[in-house]
């Protein structure tokens, strides 16, 4: 008997999770190009959670725009290195989620974002509070509190996830710009010594004329 209300416990509250449609992408943005990426909010109040970090290009940063289904701006950014945001959706219809490089000529910048639609359906209450709520009020502040840390879990990793192709694009630009100065360097002193043998050569080789005597 008790097996079997816990097994109905867990059934309703799996009924009062919320439901989450999430799309994690990385992206290559190209100088003086526009990239944008829809969502569809199926209801008005549903959440939308944008998350976006620039992983390398540049000064890693990128202007970005959201627009709601009217053309609207709700929310928009200029050269942003990451940010983290979440919307609640007034109106139902398309959002579209734009980046735009136009801030340079040569440079591409790659960025990882992520766009979660989420829907909270409201809690109905149990036909018999007085056999199901105690149960059900533990399970449900168990499972919120495992929802929060694994949330906290998620961020956490996405940001060491940025840090780390930064510091990763960071290296491989410190790297190319040694191999360059090397090479100049290196040039520097054969063209140095090529001149000074000319030289040598030049002054103590005779060209003045010879006369008869």
């Amino acid at each position: 008997m008790f097996l079997l209300l816990l097994l109905c416990n867990c059934f309703l509250f799996l009924s009062l999770l919320p439901s989450v449609r999430s799309s994690a992408l990385t992206t290559a943005i190209a100088a003086n190009e526009r990239l944008c990426f829809y969502v569809d909010a199926d209801k008005a109040g549903e959440k939308i959670g944008f998350y976006f970090a620039v992983q390398s290009g540049g000064s890693f940063d990128i202007d970005f725009d959201v627009k709601d289904p009217n053309e609207k701006v709700i929310l928009d950014g200029k050269s942003e290195r990451q940010g983290d945001y979440v919307l609640t959706a007034n109106t139902v219809g398309e959002y579209s989620f734009c980046f735009e490089n136009d801030m340079s000529t040569l440079t591409v910048k790659l960025v990882d974002f992520d766009i979660m639609v989420e829907s909270e359906p409201r809690r109905e209450a149990p036909a018999k509070p007085g056999q199901v709520a105690d149960h059900t009020s533990a399970l449900e502040e168990s499972t919120f509190r495992l929802n929060s840390l694994l949330l906290n879990i998620k961020r956490t990793q996405k940001y060491f996830h940025t840090r780390e192709n930064r510091g990763f694009s960071l290296v491989r630009s410190t790297q190319n710009r040694l191999f360059w100065y090397m090479v100049m360097e290196s040039s520097g002193i054969v063209g140095m010594a090529v001149l000074q043998v000319y030289i040598l050569q030049t002054f103590f080789t005779k060209t003045g004329r010879r006369y008869k005597v």
